[in-house]
């Protein structure tokens, strides 16, 4: 059949040229496409000698044998070097062939086709490269001709859908897919024959011959053009998607897994309430995952015991914290589907053979069986799959978890027993955490109670009122105290203190620093001798250190320069053993109404007098407890009665928000207004501080001042003679029956008698008798000696030695302290209240023998 081609044939691809040569062996027809392809026009190379014009100098010679055995009539192939241009370069190669031919005059000549070696090899390479794409790859590749018949398919087409390439040549979708996944196919190879739009990833379904389960492809088309443009086929690349279908299903319910465990990290453990953290994780649960759960938990771990008996075996008591359902609000039964419901808040048993028990004890997931048959309207009826899930926590059972499923929804498997094993795991370890947080805040309040003064506490010439604000609101404990120590003669110790750190162990530093600041108090000591020993006894806490390095973070604290950024590291290593505190100390005389303070390196006392505006007292700073190397100083403040005095910790006063000296500045004028009752005073310091910022402990100690009435001071000088003895006596009679204490009488001028009759036998000097009546009555009896007097024990034969045995005895305590000019020994006695009667003197005598 004659028809006419489009260019872009096979020869365009070649690129076949040729040429003519006449019987004296020279070119006499010189094609066009012999000039494009050699580069020389036809002028040039008529009537040339083909061997000069195209063959190297030195293959010339061979050449012309060449020519000659052609004109012969012998017909060759060959491959012949060419250049372009006269005496060039070799310029490429040609593959010719060579046949003779006659003219009309019987003359012998030549044909030669040309052809471009490299344009060859390229062919010839472009072909393999082809084949090997197309067998080798390893989707399925076929190609469909314009009348969409199959033309070739490739070994992994074959594999996809069956069977041997052989089978598809010729074919149409209809061979290979079912009748509604074929149609679908052919219209969409139609569609990108038509319109030359590919199509990616149709998705088809369809069986391969021999087996049961469906398939899934995806398939890929193209349309193919020839050299000229014109639509040639389309080209198919198909894939089997079915695992991969299989691995996004999995992947979807992985990720609605991940999605749930995800919301139940972010919800389930937002609060340290038991209960709470349960209810949120059936919250998390139904009906997400299942249909009903319930929680229960060990009720010897909800009453706060380590450990119950009956635990590891999964018989002790377990109580329902929570429940939750989806179906129906009827609770669920206990270890058995035919047992009884268990409520939210009672407290049951799992009897020993049941999978609930079964799943405490080996802290493995159990599955429980649903009841078969539908009869009776309870919920156990109904529900067809159940996991009982141990809720562990550092390998400690807490409670068991409980996820039901109703009749329509899907069995639990092994998928859905992980999850609910991780589930279970988070809220074990969230209720967990609750139950020692719970454990931890009750012995952390105890830790505090134990720790701070018990109750409102009473002080002879002093109101007194006081808050603490832990800033660690996880334990409530911190490292600030106060306290309100009874020193001898109604003086009354006013401490505040700031330990270093925050948490417990700033706690338990500051209990011993507190402890040992109460028994310096009763020493008696000066308030400078006080701290002085407090330091050393910070030191001897702490552990031996860099005491420059603590010097000049003390410093730093206080506002001086320590060093730069490459010293804090070393001197957070120095401190990490070293007991730090800040401490004031404050003494107050009711009488003299002096009050002395001594600092340690704390903030300085804030003293309100009526009318006045706060002041803040002048008191040497000093170093902070546990540096060392410096003395401390006191001053001596007289304060007029109705006056305020309030000692107080930095965390009050300073915070991120504002700077110390603005904190001290609003501390001020929240005390202008000072008239108020003591305990809204307080109140309204801390409301108006803004002590909500938990950044830092607070501790607040306030006091007004009221000092002793004159009438309720007896103060004489006695000559140091033995007849002050009687004096004593009757000026101590005469002032407790102006008192109205004929109770205390007869003690009180025996104790006296014993006190005085001492300070002449062991002292010299003027001696000096003082009674003091506040809340108890206090004798005391001054003498110019610096011996303190020590109780002993006398043996029967003994004729003294038992004065300060008849003190003990007859008083409610006793003691001395040093004076600057001596000693003061005193003691109290209880004030008579009616109910009980005081001891008699004759009857503590005749104990003494």
């Amino acid at each position: 059949m004659w028809q006419s081609s489009r260019p872009g044939s096979i020869y365009d691809y070649i690129k076949v040229a040729s040429f003519s040569l006449g019987p004296d062996g020279r070119i006499d027809q010189w094609s066009e496409r012999a000039e494009q392809m050699l580069g020389i026009p036809a002028r040039h190379a008529l009537g040339k000698d083909p061997v000069e014009a195209f063959v190297p100098r030195e293959f010339r010679e061979t050449g012309r044998r060449k020519v000659s055995e052609i004109l012969d009539g012998r017909e060759w192939t060959g491959l012949v070097p060419y250049r372009r241009e006269t005496d060039g370069a070799v310029d490429g190669l040609a593959e010719i062939y060579v046949m003779p031919a006659e003219n009309e005059d019987g003359e012998r000549g030549a044909v030669c086709l040309v052809v471009d070696v490299r344009a060859l090899r390229g062919i010839e390479t472009d072909l393999a490269a082809a084949q090997a794409v197309f067998g080798q790859s390893p989707m399925g590749f076929t190609l469909f001709g314009t009348d969409l018949k199959l033309l070739r398919v490739n070994e992994r087409f074959a594999t996809v859908f069956g069977g041997p390439p052989s089978r598809y040549r010729g074919g149409t979708p209809h061979d290979f897919l079912p009748r509604p996944e074929a149609e679908r196919m052919t219209a969409a190879l139609r569609r990108v024959l038509e319109t030359g739009e590919p199509v990616s990833e149709l998705q088809l379904v369809g069986h391969i011959p021999g087996e049961e389960d469906r398939r899934r492809w995806s398939i890929s088309l193209y349309r193919l053009h020839g050299a000229s443009g014109r639509p040639i086929g389309v080209a198919a690349l198909a894939s089997d998607v079915t695992g991969r279908r299989r691995a996004e299903r999995e992947a979807a319910n992985a990720r609605r897994n991940l999605a749930l465990l995800n919301e139940a990290g972010a919800r389930i453990g937002n609060s340290l309430d038991l209960e709470t953290t349960a209810r949120t994780l059936l919250d998390v649960a139904v009906p997400q995952f299942c249909d009903l759960a319930s929680v229960d938990l060990y009720q010897g771990l909800l009453a706060g015991d380590e450990e119950q008996p009956g635990m590891s075996d999964g018989s002790a008591e377990l109580r329902r914290v929570a429940f939750a359902s989806a179906v129906s609000d009827v609770p669920l039964p206990g270890g058995a589907p035919e047992e009884d419901p268990v409520t939210v808040g009672a407290v049951h048993r799992y009897p020993f053979n049941s999978p609930c028990a079964a799943a405490l004890r080996t802290a493995r997931a159990q599955i429980v069986p649903g009841r078969e048959g539908d009869e009776g309207p309870e919920l156990g009826a109904v529900v067809h799959s159940t996991l009982a899930v141990p809720m562990v926590a550092r390998d400690t059972v807490v409670g068991l978890v409980r996820f039901s499923r109703t009749k329509g929804s899907e069995p639990f498997g092994e998928r859905d027993t992980a999850l609910a094993v991780e589930l279970a795991a988070r809220a074990a370890v969230c209720i967990d955490n609750a139950r020692l947080y719970r454990r931890e805040h009750e012995r952390a309040l105890i830790l505090q109670r134990s720790l701070l003064p018990p109750g409102d506490p009473e002080a002879a010439g002093l109101d007194i009122a006081c808050r603490y604000l832990p800033g660690t609101t996880a334990t409530e404990v911190g490292g600030d105290w106060f306290d309100v120590i009874e020193l001898p003669g109604h003086r009354t110790a006013l401490v505040v203190g700031d330990v270093m750190g925050r948490g417990l162990r700033a706690a338990v530093a500051m209990g011993e620093l507190r402890t040992a600041v109460r028994t310096l108090a009763l020493l008696d000591l000066e308030p400078a001798e006080v701290l002085g020993a407090l330091d050393e006894i910070a030191r001897g806490l702490g552990g031996s250190g860099d005491r420059g390095a603590m010097a000049r973070t003390a410093r730093s604290r206080s506002g001086a320069p320590a060093g730069g950024p490459q010293n804090r590291s070393a001197r957070t290593a120095d401190l990490s053993e070293v007991y730090l505190a800040t401490c004031v100390y404050a003494v107050y005389d009711p009488i003299t109404r002096v009050c002395t303070f001594a600092n340690a390196g704390h903030l300085p006392p804030v003293l309100v007098e009526e009318g006045e505006e706060a002041l803040l007292l002048d008191v040497p700073p000093g170093m902070p407890l546990g540096v060392g190397g410096e003395p401390f100083e006191e001053i001596e403040v007289e304060v007029p009665d109705g006056a305020l005095l309030a000692l107080y910790t930095d965390g009050l006063v300073e915070s991120r928000h504002h700077p110390l000296d603005e904190g001290l500045q609003a501390f001020r004028r929240a005390l202008s207004d000072a008239d108020r009752p003591l305990e809204d005073v307080c109140d309204h310091v801390l409301s108006a501080l803004d002590t909500s910022h938990g950044e830092d402990d607070i501790a607040l100690l306030m006091a007004r001042v009221h000092g002793l009435p004159k009438d309720a001071v007896g103060d004489w000088s006695l000559a140091p003679e033995p007849r002050s003895v009687a004096r004593a006596r009757e000026l101590a009679r005469d002032q407790l029956t102006d008192w109205g204490l004929q109770a205390l009488v007869d003690t009180t001028e025996l104790l006296v008698s014993e006190l005085v009759t001492n300070a002449l036998r062991h002292g010299h000097g003027e001696i000096r008798l003082r009674l003091l009546l506040d809340r108890t009555l206090v004798c005391e009896v001054w003498d110019a000696d610096l011996a303190q007097p020590r109780r002993r024990r006398a043996r029967d034969t003994d004729e003294g030695g038992r004065g300060l045995q008849l003190v003990g005895l007859l008083s409610e305590r006793w003691g001395s302290r040093r004076t600057p000019r001596g000693k003061t020994v005193w003691y109290e006695l209880a004030l008579p209240d009616g109910d009980a009667a005081p001891v008699d003197p004759a009857e503590a005598l005749l104990s003494l023998f």
